[in-house]
């Protein structure tokens, strides 16, 4: 098929490659004010695409087959970020129907309930009354919100401000945000609750960590990161009543949002793997710890194709984090 062309170029010696693909969201319909999630749409055309022309694994037993040595040539895992309630459905039936394997990193003191601080400044800005959001007495600055580009730009500016604060200050910030903003009531249905997220389980999604508040791990002290590290893995295997045996770095860029020091908090607590943003895929001498994961943007599956055989040339150093 013409959309598999790109795919030619995958690189055909050395070790077999290992992509591991990274979600949020799966929308029921596409919002502006969220281009880069995917839509229940994009979302299905990408799973017929992977099914068809990649080995999909399951992350611990692709992990395993890449320190082995047999993984296939075309390998790929699907994971998902925060904990979203559209991952159960939304995106888990269209997993099912391509039969195709899946892991959740979930945050978990956003379930039953909670609101992650950047779905707070997208929903806030979504809802504001008006042409204008004045934050200046927050010292967040003042922003036009006339068209969707002008939204998009406020929420990309508000969020790079609050970002790097510590969970408590900018739990704050983003209350303080909302009141002055007088935007009213925001929606509490974004994540799972523990009932959903034990079904989601149950379909045979992997749960796998991904701390508690999804706080930048640097900008905590070691022990901090270890209670972060330690109260998530605990409490989602409360609800799901299996191990967790994955995990996933909040921001998950190497050397700014965790360094050598939360590699080995991960260890200690007996993770089987951890993945990062870092881009690139994972080859037989790769850090299982430390290892890459790529966005797939692109609306066409040929686009999709490309990009997907131009990040299988990135391949990636043993250790990222020393």
């Amino acid at each position: 098929m013409i959309e598999s062309l790109p795919l030619l170029a995958w690189p055909r010696i050395g070790s077999p490659l290992l992509t591991i693909l990274i979600y949020h969201r799966v929308l029921p319909i596409p919002d502006p004010l969220r281009p880069g999630e995917a839509s229940a749409e994009s979302f299905d055309r990408q799973m017929a695409f992977l099914a068809r022309h990649f080995s999909v694994l399951p992350l611990v037993e692709a992990v395993a087959a890449l320190q082995g040595g047999t993984l296939p040539r075309r390998a790929c895992c699907i994971t998902f970020d925060d904990g979203y309630a559209d991952n159960l459905t939304v995106a888990e039936p269209i997993l099912a129907r391509y039969r195709v394997p899946a892991t959740v990193f979930v945050a978990t003191a956003y379930l039953d309930g909670g609101r992650m601080f950047n779905d707070s400044v997208i929903e806030l800005v979504s809802n504001v009354q008006g042409e204008l959001l004045d934050l200046t007495d927050l010292g967040l600055g003042s922003h036009p919100l006339v068209t969707i580009e002008d939204k998009r730009i406020a929420i990309d500016t508000l969020l790079a401000q609050i970002k790097y604060l510590g969970p408590q200050e900018r739990a704050a910030k983003v209350d303080r945000m909302i009141e002055t903003a007088g935007c009213g009531p925001l929606p509490q249905d974004l994540m799972m609750t523990s009932g959903q997220l034990r079904e989601l389980s149950a379909r045979g999604i992997e749960i796998g960590g991904h701390t508690d508040a999804h706080t930048v791990l640097t900008t905590l002290s070691v022990d901090a990161a270890r209670e972060e590290i330690g109260k998530g893995k605990a409490r989602i295997e409360s609800i799901v009543g299996k191990q967790v045996r994955t995990f996933a770095y909040p921001n998950g860029r190497p050397g700014r949002d965790f360094g050598a020091a939360h590699v080995a908090l991960v260890k200690e607590f007996g993770f089987a793997a951890a993945v990062t943003t870092s881009h690139g895929v994972a080859a037989c001498h790769s850090d299982v710890h430390q290892l890459p994961r790529f966005t797939p943007w692109g609306k066409s599956t040929t686009l999709l194709a490309a990009r997907l055989a131009r990040n299988a040339m990135l391949r990636k150093p043993a250790f990222i984090c020393v």
